[in-house]
């Protein structure tokens, strides 16, 4: 019985090694996109001191180097509930490749039964009750599928690859928070910044208002005066508001984001003239680089999921082998049922043809075929996403010192102007206006710098992140 047994298992696994494959041989699209990135004026080359990182293999760690920050994201990355979801759609996706998988092995199955029967029994004119007691054990399997056709097998590499695109999907989202995380902190330091400019300009007009005032108690100035003093002073107040409020949501969506209260400690309190992060990134890149993002990689795995798909749906056009087998031992005592010569077994292999199906093999082959043109569509847009992320980056990271130098030199020139204008005014030589226009014009360059230099530390983050970085 062993003999044959093992005989069984022989030729089981012979046919399950011979098994053939019906998924379509898997061939890595071509990117729809150019082989480099756009050059040009607005590409200018700006790449910082020392030699370029490459942004898929810097740590998030050494990128960012304001300490604050860096302890921000590493308190985003413990608590964020966006991403503990996205762990858990992982663990999920594991969790079915698991029980996919097991399909591949028999399931091997022990049972024992207990039969206690009583009938009457005549013989020889007298009337006996029989007794009899069954025990049986067995040790098994049921239907398992033997995988001539790659059907099973095909399910399971579907499985296999829908895990590791939530695993990519998983480190999208740590990409996507880590960005989303700085960006927030910069934001709430550039405001951080305005608020201050808002608060010292409102001195400035106090005091502008005050002196008119004055003036116009000695006759010397205008109402008119008194009231465009006034005008100005307002307006500073009425910001002074509004960036207070910026503050506390800033504040508000990085604790979101964090997933806790955020350390006062760790908040910024202006944007500094140093910057938070490296800035010797690359200024022109290939396009295979874009294969290195989380999120194009899902976009790949999907596809090749929906290959093993379509293996799948061919091989139910061909014959479902199934095989259930038992090995035993069945005995009239309880104390006999392991003993020699009580041993049972059975072999009952199974073929299931279709032969009439009314088109659901057909229809399943064709879904899978159109989900695989959906997939690699997705996966072209991916990357034609990825690239203009990229390009977008690039090009504002291009013209940005320029920029910042410009609205730099702009806001110094406001503000001599500013102090001549004043000195000027209070000499008699110009008009008020003069010097409430200088005033302005100080207040807006500083507010305008503000946001310039804003773009380009948060350009920095997205160029990081566009070209797949902040996973480590």
């Amino acid at each position: 019985m062993k003999r044959n047994m093992k005989a069984l298992g022989a030729v089981t696994l012979s046919l399950a090694l011979a098994a053939c494959d019906m998924a379509p041989k898997y061939v890595r699209p071509e990117l729809p996109v150019p082989a480099g990135t756009p050059q040009g004026d607005a590409y200018a080359a700006n790449a910082g001191a020392g030699a370029a990182i490459v942004p898929a293999d810097t740590a998030w760690r050494d990128f960012f180097t304001d300490a604050r920050l860096a302890r921000v994201i590493e308190t985003a990355l413990a608590n964020n509930r966006d991403l503990r979801i996205a762990l858990a759609n992982v663990e999920q996706a594991r969790a079915q490749y698991k029980v996919q998988r097991a399909d591949l092995l028999p399931t091997v199955a022990g049972s024992g039964t207990a039969t206690y029967s009583e009938q009457p029994l005549v013989q020889f004119g007298q009337s006996q009750r029989l007794n009899t007691d069954v025990y049986q054990a067995q040790l098994g399997i049921s239907s398992w599928e033997i995988d001539l056709f790659g059907r099973v097998r095909n399910l399971t590499k579907a499985a296999q690859e829908q895990y590791f695109a939530s695993v990519e999907t998983r480190n999208a989202a740590q990409t996507a928070l880590i960005a989303e995380t700085a960006n927030a902190w910069l934001t709430m330091a550039a405001d951080q910044e305005r608020l201050r400019i808002a608060i010292d300009t409102e001195k400035a007009f106090g005091k502008t208002l005050e002196l008119n005032k004055a003036r116009f108690d000695r006759g010397i100035a205008s109402e008119l005066e008194v009231r465009q003093a006034q005008t100005s002073y307002d307006g500073a107040r009425s910001d002074i508001a509004v960036a207070t409020t910026l503050v506390a949501q800033d504040q508000n969506a990085l604790n979101l984001l964090a997933g806790t209260t955020v350390s006062a400690a760790d908040l910024p309190n202006s944007l500094e003239q140093k910057d938070a992060t490296l800035d010797n990134l690359p200024a022109n890149i290939s396009s295979d680089v874009l294969l290195r993002r989380p999120d194009i990689a899902s976009a790949e795995h999907n596809l090749l999921g929906a290959n093993a798909n379509i293996g799948a749906a061919r091989a139910a056009f061909f014959p479902t082998i199934s095989l259930t087998a038992a090995l035993g031992t069945v005995s009239l005592g309880l104390s006999g049922l392991f003993k020699s010569g009580s041993d049972t077994w059975s072999v009952a292999p199974g073929a299931t043809l279709p032969i009439f199906d009314f088109g659901r093999n057909k229809g399943n082959l064709r879904y899978a075929r159109a989900t695989y043109d959906a997939m690699l569509a997705t996966y072209e847009k991916s990357v034609q996403t990825g690239f203009r992320e990229v390009a977008d980056a690039l090009a504002r990271r291009g013209t940005m010192t320029q920029q910042v130098e410009a609205q730099t030199s702009q806001r110094d020139s406001a503000r001599v102007a500013y102090t001549l204008s004043e000195a000027r005014f209070r000499a008699g030589v110009d008009s008020f206006l003069t010097t409430l226009d200088s005033q302005r014009s100080l207040y807006s360059a500083e507010q305008s710098l503000v946001g310039t230099r804003l773009t380009r530390a948060t350009n920095m983050v997205e160029l990081y992140r566009a070209m797949g970085g902040g996973l480590k």
